[in-house]
């Protein structure tokens, strides 16, 4: 059984709103903060059972704040929209490096059907 790799450099680049992880295993994977954001592992987004899960949209602009250690398992991610409920495990973060291209097109395709967009709603204009 070989053990799962961890990171050995996290790096937030918060200009191009990325975070760059590179892992034991020589994988490296430049993460953007909206993909990030859409696929947390919070309650939030997952929701609490299957079926449950929620497709975040309005996020194309979103930023990372900062990263915050839990233990030697995961980060926390403060995002510049507040959201920071998600754990991201070192497992987690590998894999959604591993399948970025198959998430981020599920999440497009879900933002299509339901009629949403990656853009935030304009503010509404009141008299």
């Amino acid at each position: 059984m070989t053990e799962a790799p961890t990171p050995t450099e996290l790096r937030l680049d918060k200009a191009a709103k990325t975070l760059t992880v590179e892992f034991s295993d020589g994988a490296s994977f430049v993460l953007p903060a909206e993909y990030l954001r859409v696929r947390s592992p919070s309650a939030e987004v997952r929701g609490h059972g299957p079926g449950q899960e929620v497709t975040v949209a309005g996020r194309r602009h979103v930023g990372i704040m900062n990263l915050e250690p839990v233990g030697h398992y995961a980060v926390r991610i403060l995002f510049d929209d507040l959201h920071d409920t998600g754990i991201y495990s070192w497992d987690y973060l590998h894999e959604l490096g591993r399948n970025r291209e198959r998430y981020w097109s599920d999440y497009l395709t879900a933002l299509k059907v339901r009629g949403l967009s990656r853009d935030p709603k304009a503010p509404s204009r009141s008299n």
